[in-house]
């Protein structure tokens, strides 16, 4: 029906009458910077921009006229003017975290649910929830405000459990506070340990507070429990838990201001109401002169726990250490390199428990593009069955015209969810339902209806349409990246095609993709940033600028041309010229920050070039990490918080492990290659170093340096599922190369000259 209306119409005249700006013109403008496309801007990004910054208008409100409240870390910095995060609001539309997006998150291997801790300590039990701050007042009233400090010591803890602890100090008192989950008789719950020291005669304070690291979180209900245990009840239905009952517990409303300033108030309501949804509350726990002071505070998490977990079944009561103990090890004398190592694959699994989520906050929500990477990783560290139980829902999400959809108008999924499969099949040995080869056999068949005509003489024929891609490469066009990933995954689909007897449907993927191959050299060849810098640009249609990054795909992951190539070279050679900051790739698409994963891929083709630099940009990533082992989606130059995207970004996480894999053990052609990427400075130490198993075309792979008197001794460990097993090449930097045959073998490495 609304298309008979005459709608246009009506929006421009009703513009008019209000005096603004045409709505329609100004959409037909926009859409003139971008390529043609049958979806103008994906609807999920749409919706989750409407969402963010409606949450911006409510903090423009809340934020600026009560900056005598205590605020979190992030609101602190950027609404200071002394700060380099400081962020003028004049004409500001909405106030939105821009400086400090940094968080991360706390759970169980097969439990969905991500609490949150922000740099300072700050929990966020619940998904986009309110949050929990923890304060320690000494006898003479002085308050140790964490989100105030201008440093703290925060660390990811892994064993026996995922833990991120706080430490604060101020005059004297300490305050340390250990978030994690556990799990309870019927649910999990998210524990707190906060302890305090040097505050004899004062108190700990667990403070309600109506916001988290994206700003106001309504708290319009605050009501004194003491069934099961004294606590909180919030907005009715999420339970605070003290482990003691407090001394004292006082509350506020946005009209009497912050409870910080009530802290004093004898009157202990048994509830509170605020209608404007900005009730606080803080709870008192005396300091006696025991050192360290202590209390536990819980918040149930979810319902029963046989109701939450992975997708398609009951939950399985796996704790970290047994889910751990099956993933790839890493040893080496670096202890950041270490550190990092484990804080990524912790990451990793927590994020795949359920859904492949890129992000516990921002981010939680399925892309088929951050799956597949993510996937890549899992694999690499032998997950094999958590990377299965991913891949078979994939066909769930497939429309009956074989598009593999997570975001409409995004058109590298495809290509990546045949690439993953490809990937998984030929790593593992192992096999699909009928059912599922069916449905990537229909991915194949959409990628060449998909695909523009070639009969038009233009730079885009035979490619894929234009699209918003990857996001992160600029407004709708051509993108060389959707082309490369559909060539790969069809490429590569073809041989698990052929090994389940279906010889027509491979010769199909491998024609279509022989075809899409030829039409992406030729829209290169025909693009004006090869013709003068033999380099690839992000679409025939662009100059070279950030977004020819998305373009480096062709050579990591998907090996589509030999090491070295020139082209990817000298793109890579553009990229460090023009588009590095602080030696980290500086993405001016979008994303307008530092960026640790496309940082890595860069280092991914050199370190595939032998080029040694590579080296150099995996030290700098290793910098940009955040004290928890994690890094933002995008990285402020000035701050190094977060400034785009998620905290806690599991497609960094993906990247370092890969990063440290391929160092270790990477496949090319036929040939296994062995220690590449192996530090000088690890060598020097004269201390084992190792990594594995992990998966590889052949089979699973562990790698070993161990130290006889002076000489270093290799060694491969291989169980091979192909006959016959790879040719394995040993390239150690400062050691002569040595090839070995593919079967387990320990050989001494004689230094090169």
């Amino acid at each position: 029906m609304l298309k008979w209306l005459p709608w246009k119409y009506i929006v421009r005249r009703a513009a008019r009458a209000y005096g603004i700006t045409d709505p329609i013109m100004a959409l037909a403008r926009l859409r003139r910077f971008a390529q043609p496309s049958e979806v103008q801007e994906p609807l999920e990004l749409l919706r989750a921009g409407i969402v963010f910054h409606a949450r911006g208008l409510v903090n423009t409100q809340a934020i600026q006229h009560n900056l005598d409240w205590v605020w979190p870390f992030w609101i602190n910095r950027q609404f200071d003017p002394d700060s380099r995060s400081f962020i003028p609001r004049g004409f500001s539309f909405s106030h939105i975290n821009l400086t400090h997006r940094n968080w991360t998150a706390v759970g169980l291997p097969e439990l969905d649910i991500y609490p949150i801790v922000d740099p300072r300590g700050l929990v966020t039990p619940l998904h986009d929830g309110w949050s929990l701050d923890f304060w320690i007042r000494d006898k003479d009233g002085t308050v140790l405000l964490p989100g105030r400090l201008d440093s703290v010591e925060q660390r990811y803890e892994f064993e026996p459990n995922l833990v991120v602890e706080t430490i604060c100090r101020q005059d004297g008192m300490v305050l340390r506070t250990r978030s994690e989950v556990v799990r309870g008789a019927r649910q999990p719950h998210l524990l707190v340990t906060v302890e305090g020291e040097g505050a004899p005669g004062g108190a700990l304070i667990v403070a309600l507070r109506p916001y988290n690291p994206e700003g106001i979180q309504f708290i319009e209900e605050v009501q004194r429990i003491d069934t099961e245990g004294p606590g909180w009840m919030v907005n009715k239905h999420a339970a605070v838990r003290f482990s003691e009952t407090p001394a004292k517990s006082v509350s506020s409303t946005y009209a009497k201001g912050d409870v910080f300033h009530h802290l004093d108030d004898t009157l202990e309501p048994v509830s509170v109401h605020c209608g404007v949804g900005m009730a606080t509350a803080a709870a008192f726990f005396p300091c006696a002169d025991r050192n360290p002071d202590r209390i536990e505070v819980r918040v149930p998490l979810g319902e029963d726990l046989k109701e939450i977990g992975h997708t398609g079944g009951q939950a399985e009561r796996i704790d970290w250490p047994e889910c751990r103990a099956g993933a790839a090890r890493l040893e080496v004398p670096d202890a950041q390199v270490s550190y990092l190592y484990e804080a990524a694959v912790h990451s990793l699994i927590l994020h795949s428990a359920g859904e492949i989520y890129p992000g516990p906050y921002t981010y939680r929500r399925f892309w088929f593009r951050d799956a597949c990477i993510i996937l890549q990783a899992l694999l690499a560290l032998g997950l094999e069955e958590r990377c299965r139980r991913a891949i078979v829902t994939f066909p769930e999400r497939q429309t009956p015209t074989g598009y593999f959809q997570s975001q409409a108008g995004e058109w590298d999924s495809n290509g990546q969810v045949l690439w993953i499969v490809a990937r998984f099949a030929a790593h593992t040995g192992s096999t699909f339902s009928k059912d599922l080869v069916r449905s990537l056999v229909r991915g194949v068949r959409w990628i060449a209806r998909k695909r523009r005509s070639q009969r038009k003489e233009s730079r885009h024929s035979g490619l894929l349409p234009a699209g918003f891609s990857a996001e992160h490469l600029g407004p709708n066009d051509f993108y060389f990246w959707d082309d490369y990933w559909a060539f790969a995954g069809m490429r590569d689909i073809s041989h698990l095609f052929a090994g389940s007897g279906m010889e027509k449907e491979a010769e199909e993927a491998r024609r279509e993709a022989a075809d899409l191959f030829r039409a992406i050299e030729a829209a290169i060849e025909g693009s004006g940033p090869y013709r003068r810098r033999h380099a690839i640009p992000a679409s025939p249609y662009r100059r070279m600028d950030a977004g020819a990054v998305g373009s480096l795909v062709a050579d990591y992951p998907l090996q589509i041309y030999a090491p070295g190539d020139r082209r990817i070279l000298n793109t890579v050679a553009f990229l460090r010229r023009n588009c590095f900051r602080q030696a980290g790739f500086f993405q001016d698409m979008v994303h307008s920050g530092i960026n640790a994963y496309l940082t890595l891929a860069i280092a991914q083709s050199l370190l595939r070039a032998g080029n040694p630099e590579w080296a150099d940009l995996m030290r700098v990533t290793a910098g940009f990490a955040s004290p928890t082992g994690q890094w933002p989606e995008a990285i402020h130059p000035a701050t190094h918080g977060g400034c785009m995207g998620d905290g806690h970004h599991v497609w960094a996480s993906a990247e370092w492990v890969m990063m440290i894999r391929n160092a270790f053990v990477r496949e090319e052609s036929d040939c296994l290659h062995l220690g590449n990427g192996v530090l000088p400075e690890w060598l020097e130490k004269r201390e084992p170093i190792r990594f594995g198993p992990t998966y590889t075309a052949w089979g699973s792979a562990s790698f070993t340096i161990e130290w006889e008197k002076d000489c270093p001794f290799a060694s491969i460990e291989g169980d091979w599922h192909t006959d016959p097993p790879p040719q394995i090449q040993v390239s150690i930097p400062g050691y002569r190369p040595a090839v070995l045959p593919g079967v387990s073998t320990r050989i001494p490495l004689e230094r090169a000259p």
